[in-house]
């Protein structure tokens, strides 16, 4: 560790893991990290991570990680409905209308 505050580490297990990691000062006193580590998982797949945590997260990048669907991705009819359906509710109540759908009862 500097006196500044960074610092950086390497080191390897005797089962084979490996890290390194090095750091420094962020915004408001936070810490900024960026590194890595690499394993044999279970299956004998090898695992190899890279990270970043900052300001904006903790932000790993690694093939085994899952991937989110791309966007914009199709949208669901039933979504589409709701959607539709509120805005003709808005649009009711712009124009002072009631609402029978829900919301307070009321006589007829």
């Amino acid at each position: 560790m500097e006196d500044d505050g960074r610092y950086n580490f390497e080191m390897e297990t005797a089962n084979g893991i490996e890290m390194a990691e090095s750091g420094s000062h962020g915004l408001e006193g936070a810490i900024n990290s960026a590194g890595s580590f690499s394993y044999t998982a279970p299956d004998g797949s090898d695992i190899h991570l890279q990270y970043v945590a900052d300001e904006n997260g903790f932000q790993p990048q690694g093939d085994h990680l899952p991937v989110a669907p791309e966007f914009p991705h199709p949208i669901p009819q039933f979504v589409l409905d709701q959607i539709a359906f509120a805005a003709e509710e808005d649009a009711r109540k712009s124009r002072g209308e009631v609402s029978r759908s829900y919301g307070t009862p009321y006589d007829d």
